[in-house]
């Protein structure tokens, strides 16, 4: 991305001006960065501590197999999931704050002594579920913003604060030639002018 600008004081200054903010921003863009990647493994081991509790709940309930084929599947409904957002560096997140289940009423004498520890469980595979599902989706925005927070490092990094600094370099060498050119040609006229004299005399 080359730079665009003129060769006058004008633009010296807004090009110097926007180095020295990019500049000033680059360690916070950085920390930012810094702080994603680190939420970002964070939220990995997360996902990777509840599949494997999905994984054990699942075959535990793999030695019931034969009972939960007798159990309805419709006792429990998840009502609601309530949730708030928080910020983590500067991204919002979705947090799962509870879920709220229906259960509909069963006959305990009519039904096996099982069901309700059957129920117990089925709410917290189902926790453990919609637990997976947030975190899943806290690392996908994560992600997205760690991206594009490396996008603009980058960015800053590689292209425009060494093209701003190039730009600079160039208006302030072209000035200088044109100081040198004007004093050069002040010199000449006033040398011509003082030979005017002295033949004039």
């Amino acid at each position: 991305m080359a730079i665009q600008f003129q060769y006058n004081k004008t633009s010296l200054q807004t090009l110097e001006k926007n180095l020295k903010m990019r500049v000033r921003a680059l360690p916070t863009i950085k920390n930012k960065e810094s702080a994603l990647r680190m939420e970002v493994k964070r939220a990995k081991d997360d996902i990777k501590k509840l599949e494997s509790e999905i994984e054990q709940r699942i075959a535990a309930y793999d030695k019931m197999l034969a009972l939960w084929g007798e159990f309805d599947t419709s006792l429990l409904q998840v009502e609601d999931v309530k949730m708030s957002i928080k910020k983590i560096a500067g991204v919002r997140i979705p947090v799962l704050d509870e879920v709220l289940y229906k259960t509909k009423p069963f006959s305990l004498f009519n039904s096996p002594k099982w069901y309700a520890d059957g129920l117990t469980q089925l709410k917290e595979l189902a926790q453990v579920g919609i637990e997976q599902e947030f975190y899943a989706n806290k690392l996908r925005l994560l992600e997205f913003a760690r991206k594009k927070t490396t996008q603009k490092v980058n960015l800053f990094e590689k292209v425009q604060i060494p093209g701003y600094q190039e730009a600079i370099i160039k208006i302030k060498r072209f000035m200088e030639d044109e100081e040198n050119l004007s004093k050069s040609s002040q010199k000449i006229v006033k040398s011509r002018q003082q030979k005017l004299k002295e033949v004039e005399l």
